[in-house]
């Protein structure tokens, strides 16, 4: 696994961490935030290693989890749930 793919890995299961730390806490709006953070890294090490790009040539694209998500052919019974949890980066 390249480099890069694995650094976004391990940032997206910190923000997991992060998220479960911040619902403990009652840190509901935070938890929410770094749940979102969590699946757009997660998805973006997945995209990355799928396409074979690197971040720096997708730096420009949205943050948008569907756009991830239909890119890497996750099943779309995921796109309601990832619908409801884009806001949450705003």
């Amino acid at each position: 696994m390249r480099k890069e793919v694995k650094e976004w890995w391990k940032q997206a299961k910190r923000d997991l961490i992060t998220a479960e730390n911040c619902k403990n806490s009652k840190d509901y709006y935070a938890c929410a935030f770094f749940c979102q953070q969590s699946v757009e890294k997660g998805l973006k090490a997945i995209y990355i290693a799928k396409k074979r790009m690197s971040h720096g040539t997708m730096h420009s694209l949205i943050h948008s989890l569907i756009y991830f998500a239909t890119e890497i052919d996750m099943p779309s019974r995921f796109y309601i749930f990832l619908r409801q949890l884009t806001p949450e980066f705003v």
